[in-house]
């Protein structure tokens, strides 16, 4: 079936934004702008987490890693965006083209969830467990859980674009949207699509609410623990270190859950796509920053880099 659907269909024909013509022109720029942003603030992030003795703690260990999560996808998505909103016209993708992004997106996505899960999962070790700290989050525990999230990533998005792909197509495919997302193409199938509809729906809500949840309830006891510290000092302190990942858990979840469960979601092709700009190019770019200003040990380690004396020849 998936190589009749090749042979059949070429090519799916991108909406992007031809049709909003808000979105043409200076929102170009604007999206350059962000993207080189992100591209510089995280390759940032990855040199520093690598090179600083001072980040050599776990929590860096997995902001390594989803720094160069948000390079890849903001890679697989933006270039193409930004050939969207310079062209007046809708634009081509072959079917490879389509299966490869959507493919590519759904693997970062998902290793983003569990990712973000780890890190949560670390400062309630921190804070709640730290006697067994060491033990819990090793060197071999945090490799493992780095794996496992893109292991998750691969099977999820495995899985997704086998359903989605091996469906019949109309003759002329036009996605409303400016990326191969999931909602989007499924809609798009002709026929057999109920099945892989609940079956991908109810795999991106257990991706989305499972680690969520997970982080939710690593929160509600790192709180109790700062709650029961007699001194304010100590719980500012404590406070101040899970402060950046909430922030990161809040948008990039926020975000995620907005666009694929709330009610009636695929049905506005236009605030589906406005949200899909929202957490494929800004909140990529927001992460380094909020790492960056909120974070004491990276701001310490990128000063020391900057004002580092370059040695004489």
């Amino acid at each position: 079936m998936a190589l009749d659907n090749q042979t059949a269909l070429p090519e799916f024909l991108l909406l992007g934004f031809s049709d909003l013509s808000l979105l043409q022109g200076p929102p170009f720029w604007v999206v350059l702008l962000v993207y080189l942003v992100t591209l510089l603030g995280n390759s940032l992030i990855i040199l520093l987490t690598r090179a600083s003795p001072a980040l050599r703690a776990p929590m860096y260990f997995f902001l390594h890693h989803l720094s160069l999560v948000e390079l890849l996808y903001t890679t697989d998505i933006v270039p193409r965006t930004l050939a969207d909103l310079a062209s007046p016209r809708p634009r081509a993708i072959s079917f490879q083209g389509c299966v490869a992004q959507m493919y590519v997106f759904i693997v970062l996505g998902i290793t983003e969830c569990c990712l973000l899960t780890a890190m949560a999962y670390d400062r309630y070790a921190a804070i709640c467990r730290p006697l067994h700290y060491a033990t819990l989050m090793s060197q071999q525990a945090c490799v493992a859980m780095v794996g496992i999230s893109w292991l998750m990533g691969i099977i999820t998005a495995t899985t997704h674009s086998s359903l989605i792909f091996t469906l019949p197509f109309p003759g002329h495919p036009v996605i409303p949207h400016f990326l191969c997302d999931i909602l989007p193409v499924l809609r798009l199938a002709s026929a057999g699509k109920h099945r892989s509809e609940i079956s991908v729906m109810t795999a991106t809500v257990v991706f989305i609410m499972v680690p969520f949840s997970l982080i939710v309830t690593s929160y509600a006891r790192i709180l109790r623990a700062i709650l029961a510290m007699a001194s304010p000092r100590g719980r500012r302190k404590v406070f101040s270190t899970c402060s950046s990942h909430l922030l990161v858990v809040s948008l990039f979840f926020g975000t995620a859950s907005i666009t694929y469960i709330r009610p009636g979601a695929g049905s506005s092709v236009t605030t589906d796509r406005v949200l899909s700009l929202f957490y494929t190019v800004i909140t990529p770019m927001l992460n380094p920053v909020i790492y960056t200003l909120r974070n004491k040990e990276v701001t310490g380690a990128l000063r020391h880099m900057v004002m580092r004396p370059t040695p004489l020849p």
